[in-house]
């Protein structure tokens, strides 16, 4: 079901309060039915020590939890800001008019029976929702565990989780109720606390979007979780989260997103298509919004604390102080795999070290205390480091030795880091003999991790998002396109019931956007070939057929065609071959001139209903569905995102001069990048395109579009 728009979409943040903060709660299907969810939701309500005034309803029952319970809503005497619904999905609906007139804003629908039921249970959603605009009131869920909010002022448990959170500073959002059954669980363990928990359910009406500008705006929280199954939003959600991360007053948001491996709806017209499942779709989405994509919910859980607790690294110069050797390279290779390099301590902390270190100590980075280290070689160690100027954060390692101070060395940590203003995390690796001191740590909010490699991986994306919030601004270029004239020209293909353009119509809307397009001919005989031979100079020959998409795989391409004789044999071989394809219609030969050698890229365009045009750049020719090394964002970008997506390949350096090689004209790829933005984002016929290769030629020398195909009528797939 597509979600319903409306005028709720542009609420300020604050419309949410009935919800999160309100002073009356009503819970329409409150129980002492033991094991009932009616049951577990007042009872977390009551216990947790709700702040405002709470109402069980329930048509039976005298009291719930010895509180005085009220048949119906019309009953209760004061007016309520919040609806808990726990009653069978065909009852839901009823209520919503009676909330209403008790002055309700809010609702949180628990009941499941709706959208994931069944068609049925989807209309019953709509009409659900229709009902809660009409009368002006938020709805959270259906099917949902509820939410919780930990500020001290407010204490609202509104869920039928099985353990309540501690109180903390990180917001978590999830579209799976059981998950965060388990995440609560989980968290309690690691001391993680919490400032809201959210379970969204159905997001008939309030989704991720609304509650990370709500959340955004919360004084209690610092960081934002997101368990994401689905997203409904694509340029709405990277332009408010992009200011969110990334504004003047930026809130860190970590996400996971379930189902990475589905394959997609892979597509058999374009490279783009084949490429551009889902996964890359999300994958840009986050990107772009500045939004860290977590691979497990360890990572996510990993990543958190420390964005909760520690202050991000000014660079990627890290120091790493432990007391094993093995542990120490450990973290040497991840940080350095992670995108961070070892920090060169100046002489003045190399000489501190030696002062305080034993001789057979390494003082080189990694610091090695070795194991006999008691907590005052430690202090020793992290203080110096700290003080160095050349240190932007620290991965701090323990291994328990009989000798080794656990509890001593948890406690010198936490001052240390927070007078240096610099970012440390640690590991103190085992789990029975140092559980004391890992405890040490996490009530202090020094970040602790099992293993090393995780404390590198969690300083890497403290990296990052440092990263992202100091990123340059490039000056945008200024380029000009033809939009009437392609609009003309898909017009027209339409018109003619052609929905597959080829080389001869997608060079003409290419060259309308500024693309470097090669001068071609069509050869109807060979004649014709041998005249366009004598006129173009030496050419590449194609087959031009709209049910030949790849012409290589069915022999309809010759290059380096430079003499009249020689263009006669390619266009007979070429015509034999296309006749061999069952059910083709041949429209002759594309006669076009060879460009200058250079690298091969692809450019392309695959579009989703839901959220827009995709575009992908990559390593192009026959290598691109061999190797994928491609990059994707959302269109429209801006010269930023045509920067990055450039330099995220792997074979970014054969365009840079590796070995020797002739730098590439990179700017020019960045302009090409910005026209295939500008002309997906102006023409939503378009639904794939390729541009396969793209040469490009030395740095000065521009690029040259080989090949192309385009794809009219975009799918409806979301």
């Amino acid at each position: 079901m597509q979600c319903v728009t409306g005028p709720y979409n542009q609420l300020d943040p604050t419309d949410l309060a009935p919800i999160f903060a309100p002073a009356t709660v009503a819970v329409v299907g409150a129980s002492d039915r033991p094991d009932s969810v009616g049951q577990a939701v007042f009872k977390n309500l009551l216990q947790y020590g709700f702040r405002g005034t709470l109402y069980p309803v329930n048509i039976k029952a005298k009291s719930v939890g010895s509180v005085r319970a009220y048949a119906a809503l019309a009953d209760i005497p004061e007016q309520i800001d919040l609806v808990v619904i726990i009653v069978p999905a065909s009852q839901v609906l009823a209520v919503i008019p009676q909330a209403a007139a008790k002055g309700a804003k809010g609702a949180i629908v628990i009941s499941a029976g709706f959208r994931e039921s069944g068609p049925a249970g989807a209309l019953l959603e709509q009409d659900l929702l229709a009902a809660c605009r009409q009368h002006g009131i938020r709805l959270v869920g259906p099917n949902c565990l509820g939410l919780i909010n930990t500020d001290p002022a407010v204490r609202l448990n509104a869920s039928f989780a099985r353990r309540s959170p501690l109180t903390g500073h990180i917001a978590f959002i999830s579209q799976s109720g059981a998950l965060c059954t388990a995440v609560l669980d989980f968290a309690a363990k690691k001391n993680i606390g919490f400032s809201k928990f959210i379970s969204v359910g159905n997001k008939a009406d309030i989704g991720e979007l609304d509650l990370i500008r709500y959340l955004h705006a919360d004084p209690q929280t610092k960081v934002i979780m997101l368990y994401v199954e689905d997203l409904r939003y694509g340029r709405e959600f990277i332009e408010t989260v992009r200011e969110i991360t990334g504004g003047d007053n930026p809130t860190p948001i970590l996400a996971i997103k379930s189902g990475r491996t589905s394959e997609g709806a892979a597509a058999v017209s374009s490279h783009t298509g084949s490429l551009a499942g889902s996964e890359a779709v999300y994958n840009a989405l986050f990107e772009q919004s500045g939004v860290f994509r977590a691979q497990t919910i360890e990572d996510l859980f990993d990543t958190a604390m420390a964005f909760a607790s520690q202050p991000l690294p000014r660079s990627n110069r890290m120091a790493i102080i432990t007391n094993a050797g093995g542990p120490g390279i450990i973290a040497t290779d991840v940080t350095i795999n992670s995108g961070l390099r070892l920090a060169k301590l100046t002489e003045d902390t190399n000489e501190v070290l030696r002062s305080h270190l034993p001789a057979t100590a390494s003082i080189k980075n990694p610091i090695d205390v070795i194991g006999d280290a008691r907590s005052d070689r430690y202090q020793a160690a992290l203080d110096a480091v700290l003080n160095d100027e050349g240190v932007d954060g620290v991965i701090f390692i323990l291994t328990p030795q009989s000798m080794t101070e656990i509890e001593e060395t948890a406690n010198v940590i936490p001052a240390l880091a927070r007078r240096s203003g610099k970012p440390v995390v640690a590991s103190f690796m085992g789990l029975l003999d140092v559980s004391t001191g890992v405890e040490i740590l996490e009530q202090n909010g020094i970040p602790h991790y099992q293993f090393p490699e995780a404390a590198a991986r969690t300083m890497s994306a403290l990296y990052q998002y440092s990263c992202w919030l100091h990123r340059q601004h490039l000056k945008e270029y200024d380029l000009t396109v033809d939009r009437q004239r392609v609009t003309q020209l898909i017009g027209q293909a339409m018109a003619a019931g052609s929905h597959y353009l080829g080389e001869i119509e997608g060079n003409e809307i290419l060259a309308a956007y500024g693309f470097p397009v090669m001068p071609g001919a069509l050869a109807t005989s060979e004649d014709e070939a041998a005249t366009a031979v004598t006129r173009l100079g030496r050419c590449a020959m194609k087959i031009v057929s709209p049910q030949i998409v790849h012409k290589s795989d069915v022999g309809g391409v010759r290059i380096g065609i430079a003499t009249e004789e020689a263009a006669r044999i390619a266009f007979r071989e070429i015509m034999a071959a296309g006749h061999k394809v069952e059910g083709a219609v041949i429209r002759g030969v594309l006669m076009q001139k060879m460009a200058a050698s250079g690298v091969e890229v692809i450019l392309g365009i695959k579009r989703y209903a839901t959220f827009g045009p995709l575009i992908m750049f990559g390593l192009g020719g026959i290598f691109v569905e061999i190797f994928k090394d491609v990059s994707f964002r959302l269109a429209p970008i801006r010269r930023n995102g045509a920067h990055h997506m450039v330099r995220s390949i792997r074979a970014f350096p054969m365009l840079n001069g590796a070995r020797g090689a002739a730098l590439a004209d990179i700017t020019e790829i960045e302009r090409c990048l910005m026209r295939l933005s500008m002309l997906a984002t102006d023409h939503p016929e378009i639904a794939e395109l390729d541009i396969n290769p793209l040469l490009v030629h030395e740095d000065g020398s521009g690029c040259s579009v080989a090949d192309c195909r385009i794809l009219l009528s975009p799918p409806t797939e979301a």
